[in-house]
């Protein structure tokens, strides 16, 4: 049986020593010349692409921006149509407001015993009218006689006494009232009642001596 030699052995040529194939040559390989290039071309598509998707983002932003702006604009323009509207048709309005005003006047001053009952009729026969004219627009006639003080719905223009309790109450309706909708057009002058003034001892003290 023939011998056994350790690796490396001169009489074992054959053999590759261990320790030279873990030393090696000692030389590197050369770096790739288009290693380089190519990361630096990576890396500018990189930021390329990365300040592109920025500049999508803030398009985007100044898209939507303008976009809420135009629809506020409409918004406001059409608020604007409508206070304008709302303006002219409630000067309008109160003009008409003034000749119904008149016109009760005239039919609740008529006598009862007028001779041309024909004219009383036709003036009642304008009344009505008008006020469907009113109502087809939206303005309702204020129920203030009999109902609580209210100082968005009247105008205070007179107070009157009472003994009933009631105070604070509309005791009288000077000129009618008129709501636009859901708005007062015009508030209703109306007469209030009021507790009577307490009187004073001393007076009564006077009287009475």
């Amino acid at each position: 049986m023939p011998e056994e030699r350790p690796p490396g052995d001169p009489e074992n040529p054959d053999e590759p020593d261990p320790a030279t194939e873990e030393k090696g040559t000692g030389e590197e390989l050369p770096d790739d010349p288009q290693a380089e290039p190519q990361a630096d071309e990576m890396t500018l598509v990189r930021e390329e692409l990365e300040e592109a998707l920025r500049e999508k983002d803030q398009f985007r932003t100044m898209a939507q921006r303008a976009q809420a702006d135009l629809i506020n604009f409409k918004r406001r323009a059409a608020q604007e149509q409508e206070e304008v509207r709302r303006s002219a048709t409630s000067h309008l309005i109160l003009g008409v407001l003034s000749i119904v005003d008149d016109l009760d006047r005239a039919v609740a001053l008529v006598p009862d015993d007028a001779v041309a009952e024909g004219w009383v009729d036709g003036l009642k026969l304008i009344q009505r009218s008008v006020g469907h004219l009113l109502d087809s627009v939206g303005v309702s006639k204020m129920e203030a006689q009999g109902k609580p003080f209210e100082p968005k719905e009247h105008e205070a223009v007179a107070y009157v006494e009472t003994t009933d309790g009631d105070e604070g109450m509309v005791a009288n309706v000077i000129r009618e009232g008129y709501m636009l909708r859901d708005r007062v057009l015009r508030a209703a002058q109306v007469v209030v009642s009021k507790a009577p003034d307490p009187k004073d001892d001393t007076d009564d003290t006077e009287e009475e001596t």
